[in-house]
């Protein structure tokens, strides 16, 4: 037998600690969520999500509407426009949220059991369910995984650019895939990585029914195969599509899809024209209905012209929005140079008499937006301070400088004299940058170009308050023409920017980050698809955006987003509109619903059910 020198046995020993040590922190490493703030709100080993009922019945059928079209079963592609609720019913991710957790910030597995990720935030890991399967009962594979991802960034060019920061998409163990980031302490990429759709690579790679290659490049109307609780049932491609629960659905039985996925089938029926669809849901062609006209919500459900509601067949309801705030304005764009300047933006808020298209057309019910984040407190108020003023004060010499003296306000009428005053500011700024009356045409000092403006919509909703700020704009020489086009028509000509003015709207989170490099960054000024409508390039806002995405906690991510909120508003990159605080809900009294809904989600159709017996009163 050999002899085995003392410092021999040491180094080995070492080793083992050393491996030992390796392992430990490895199984140590693996959690069953994550969370943007704080620890999650579910421990290990939860058995379902407190909002839901365990014990809903299981059948029925729930008929939903969708506006426009839709010609495409593909998920990814940027071009085109895939049926509604593919993603939310078809396709899975590897993690999902709680909706009584703030802005869904907590993450459970669903097609990954756990995840792990670095101190540092430079890489994640998921480690997948071994029960995770296909339709088909082929088994869901890290290579299903690395492949979706490797796509969406191939063909998608919103999803290349939110997913910039992964550098690489790799196979770490058998179920194991690992994503490594470029940069250091952006505390929201290992959570946005959990929201990854994951796509089947073994069927996009593969031939239809008649032998057919299949291509993940272009659009498809073949039904796809997908991993969750439904599979497309049969449709009619444009017009309506109906999806049906899987019986051997792999995730049935998780503890994240107790009590949810109750619907035998759910219908999606299109419709293009808004009207069309609020008296298909009266006569009683689909079941449930998120009103967003104040108009409609005053005096299209009256009871005397409705028998439905009457008979409390239909019910109305109003549920408070806690999860986001919003920005929706009137967009610009900054492409065009007759709106390069601060002061002619301005000028066209000043032209908008917001009161009394709040009195005469809103029925009292919005609020002006004030912010980019409002009904958040995400949202700057009073004049900046503290950890605030701090990041302001990094950008003090490119950024306007009553950021630092005075809190942003809207412009305010509501009656002629002040309409009168304000139009008489807004002349004053468009002389200042430029423009001048030729009889009654405003036009450009140094070109001579009439001003006018292409107002762009899909619909003609917004004309009941955009004409009478067209008669304003008149008064200063400026020519408005409202222009509407047919859908799919919109949604080309916003993608490549081919617009002057449209309306737009962000959800904002309660945890802002990556995407608002995609809502005002400069890298998508001019990247087509992208969600900077105005085309802001700003290197002041690109700063600020940073802060936000590496806010090391809370206070410092509140202090950021607020920064970025008075910087974006004194720049007039939009003309805000307004909002409503609550969700405004119609829908037909055939439901079952949890005691308690979730806190910051009215949940429907996923943790609702079909109740036979009102179903039966209604028919």
């Amino acid at each position: 037998m050999p002899v085995i020198k003392a410092t021999t046995l040491w180094m080995i020993a070492l080793s083992c600690m050393i491996w030992a040590g390796v392992a430990a922190a490895s199984d140590d490493g693996w959690k069953h969520a994550t969370s943007l703030t704080g620890e999650p709100r579910y421990a290990a080993g939860f058995s379902r999500f407190d909002y839901v009922n365990p014990d809903a019945p299981i059948g029925g059928r729930v008929r939903l509407a969708a506006e426009g079209s839709y010609d495409s079963f593909n998920p990814i592609l940027p071009k085109g426009e895939p049926a509604t609720g593919l993603l939310q019913h078809v396709y899975e991710t590897l993690m999902t949220g709680a909706l009584d957790e703030a802005d869904i910030s907590g993450e459970y597995g669903l097609l990954a059991e756990a995840t792990k990720h670095a101190s540092d935030d430079s890489w994640v890991s998921f480690r997948l369910n071994p029960a995770a399967k296909w339709h088909d009962g082929e088994p869901v594979t890290v290579e299903d995984v690395v492949w979706s991802f490797e796509k969406s960034v191939e063909l998608n060019p919103s999803l290349r650019f939110y997913y910039r920061n992964v550098v690489k998409a790799e196979k770490t163990g058998e179920r194991e895939v690992t994503f490594t980031f470029d940069v250091r302490n952006n505390r929201e990429l290992p959570h946005i990585m959990g929201q990854l759709t994951v796509l089947p690579k073994h069927w996009w790679e593969g031939t239809d029914p008649d032998g057919k290659q299949r291509s993940i490049e272009g659009r498809i109307l073949e039904p796809p195969l997908g991993s969750g609780p439904y599979r497309v049932d049969r449709f009619e491609a444009g017009r309506n599509i109906t999806f049906a629960r899987v019986e051997n659905y792999w995730g049935r039985d998780l503890n994240v899809n107790v009590g949810r996925n109750n619907f035998n089938e759910i219908n999606y029926e299109y419709y293009r024209d808004s009207t069309v669809m609020l008296e298909a849901f009266k006569g009683d062609q689909f079941d449930y209905r998120r009103e967003n006209s104040a108009k409609n919500w005053a005096t299209g459900y009256e009871k005397n012209r409705f028998p439905a509601r009457e008979k409390g067949f239909v019910i109305l309801e109003e549920f408070p929005t806690k999860a986001s705030g919003v920005m929706q304005a009137f967009v610009v764009n900054l492409r065009r140079d007759k709106f390069k300047d601060r002061r002619v933006r301005r000028a066209l808020n000043l032209a908008w008499d917001y009161e009394t298209a709040k009195r005469t057309v809103f029925f009292g019910q919005y609020l002006r937006i004030q912010s980019f984040f409002a009904g958040t407190d995400l949202a700057a108020s009073g004049l900046p301070s503290g950890r605030e003023l701090e990041i302001l004060n990094t950008v003090k010499d490119i950024i306007p400088q009553e950021v630092f003296t005075q809190e942003y306000e809207n412009p305010v009428a509501g009656d002629p004299q002040k309409l009168r005053n304000n139009l008489r500011d807004a002349f004053d700024l468009l002389k200042q940058a430029g423009w001048e009356l030729d009889g009654r045409r405003l036009v450009n000092t140094a070109t001579g170009e009439p001003f006018t403006i292409e107002y762009l919509d899909h619909s003609d909703g917004s004309e009941r308050f955009v004409l009478p700020w067209k008669q304003n704009l008149q008064k200063l020489g400026i020519e408005l023409t409202y222009r509407v086009v047919d859908s799919s028509q919109y949604i080309n000509r916003l993608r490549s920017f081919e617009y002057d003015m449209v309306t737009a709207g962000w959800g904002q989170s309660l945890s802002p980050g990556n995407e608002q490099r995609n809502y005002w960054g400069a890298q998508s000024a001019d990247r087509e698809g992208s969600r900077n409508y105005a085309g802001i390039n700003d290197p002041a806002v690109d700063r600020l955006i940073d802060e936000v995405i590496f806010a090391k906690d809370r206070e410092t991510l509140v202090a950021a987003t607020r920064a970025l909120d008075r910087v974006l508003l004194w720049n007039e990159y939009v003309i805000p509109q307004f909002y409503y605080p609550f969700e405004r809900i119609a829908r037909w009294d055939r439901f079952g619903r949890p005691e308690k809904l979730p806190e910051y989600s009215v949940g429907f159709p996923e943790i609702w059910w079909f109740d036979a017996e009102k179903a039966t009163r209604i028919k």
